[in-house]
């Protein structure tokens, strides 16, 4: 029996591709493993999504500011960070074909089994799936560390050793005083990056979901050092607050959120308290975003003489610090699995207008007749001044509209015949289908009153 939820996974997918969301990386070459390309419409949704987050926490906020740092730093940092010592993950090899997965995730596991070994998959009398065969098993799990390596110069030799940053974190402890010097902030504040960072994933997969090459948005929010273990409970939950609302304001479905507090005994070495913001994907419950309370751990291990002071003549400290973490390419496939809709024989992405990569398209509604297609011209430069617009003159009207539905546009204006004599035009609604006459003069307001 065909799972549904797979299926819409898969009709996502080739959704990407067909329209130009997101290609396989080299594919002309055969691909390469779970390398992606956002093309002409992925990477407008890209941008606006994090031009929104630009512009909601450092923009609009007058205790956040913006970096943009290096992709390779100097390799102490990454020891003072922990990263060469613990950023790993658990590593078996399959002893029949000798492929490697991460050994904490048994699904991983059995879907490989199941994928390429079925002949070793057995039930047992009461039901119970159980893997047998000789010659067949995993190895003992061994620790692989998941940051990538290169080397600086012409020679591939220990001491020219560095590596891709596993995150975009540490730049901004690393930053901390030269951005405290430059902009005299105050406690509480944050540093905020948008950027690429590496991971070399034992088993990446589910589209765009994991990838060794992503994109993160990310804030460091520096705190009054605690007198008392609650007094960083306020901070943290302020930013619970925050990501839901950022998740409302991109379109992301908070009714398939949900929290997870990490467990003690998983927190990450440099973690006091944990939130993993899970999202029901098509594939499952999985990882979104993260909020986590760092305590003054980073700033400790950068930092050997406390950085901070409140007054000139004030004892200094370690600032305390929450980070909230939230990854670009998972929020691209959020927002596309929470507007996915299937309405009779249409394919609709229902995106907020914010973050739809075109505003409006404009038609002909012949492309062989010059006096239409001039006159849409005139109204498609027009609309250019001030939204991200289509032109589209492919095929009939109908498949046109479809066409625009797929990638999410929220208006569609055709130029017919009437227009040339009456000056208006036809406005469909992608969410609706509803069609207005609307004057070409008062184009322009009527759409910004409708994107609001």
């Amino acid at each position: 029996m065909e799972n549904k939820n797979e299926n819409t996974m898969d009709k996502i997918i080739s959704l990407c591709k067909r329209r130009g969301f997101v290609f396989p990386g080299s594919e002309i070459y055969g691909g390469f493993a779970n390398s992606w390309d956002y093309g002409p419409v992925g990477v407008e949704l890209k941008n606006n999504i994090k031009q929104l987050w630009w512009k909601r926490f450092v923009k609009q906020r007058d205790d956040i500011v913006g970096i943009d740092a290096a992709l390779i730093m100097n390799p102490k940092v990454w020891e003072a960070s922990g990263h060469l010592a613990t950023f790993s993950d658990p590593l078996v090899e399959c002893i029949k074909c000798h492929e490697r997965f991460r050994s904490d995730d048994p699904n991983i596991l059995f879907d490989h089994v199941s994928n390429k070994h079925p002949e070793t998959i057995a039930k047992t009398k009461d039901g119970e799936t159980q893997i047998s065969g000789t010659g067949f098993g995993f190895t003992e799990p061994k620790q692989f560390n998941l940051m990538f390596k290169t080397f600086i110069g012409p020679a591939e030799e220990q001491a020219n050793v560095a590596y891709f940053r596993p995150e975009t974190a540490q730049a901004m402890f690393v930053d901390f005083k030269n951005v405290l010097q430059t902009t005299r902030k105050k406690l509480p504040f944050g540093i905020a990056q948008i950027g690429k960072a590496f991971r070399n994933e034992i088993t990446p997969g589910n589209f765009i979901f994991r990838t060794r090459e992503f994109e993160q948005m990310e804030i460091e929010y520096f705190i009054p050092k605690p007198s008392r273990d609650e007094d960083w409970q306020g901070f943290f939950d302020k930013w619970v607050e925050e990501m839901y609302g950022w998740m409302e304001t991109v379109g992301i479905d908070t009714n398939k959120v949900s929290n997870l507090e990490v467990p003690k005994d998983e927190l990450a070495h440099y973690s006091k308290r944990t939130i993993d913001f899970e999202y029901e994907f098509p594939f499952g419950k999985k990882e979104l975003y993260g909020l986590a309370y760092r305590t003054d751990f980073d700033l400790k291990n950068h930092f050997k003489e406390a950085p901070y002071k409140e007054e000139e003549d004030g004892e200094a400290f370690w600032p305390h610090v929450i980070e909230p973490t939230w990854g670009v390419d998972r929020t691209v496939l959020a927002v596309l699995c929470s507007a996915y809709k299937e309405e009779g024989d249409r394919v609709v992405l229902k995106l907020d207008p914010k973050v739809a990569p075109y505003k409006v398209a404009v038609f002909p509604l012949l492309k062989n007749k010059p006096e239409l297609v001039e006159k849409a011209r005139e109204i498609y430069n027009d609309l250019k001044k001030d939204f991200t617009t289509a032109w589209d003159d492919r095929g009939n009207v109908g498949k046109r509209y479809y066409a625009q539905d797929e990638i999410g546009t929220p208006f569609c204006v055709t130029v017919d015949f009437d227009s040339l004599n009456d000056n208006a035009v036809t406005v469909r609604d992608r969410d609706t289908m509803k069609q207005e006459r609307i004057k070409i003069s008062a184009l322009r307001d009527y759409l910004k009153e409708k994107l609001k």
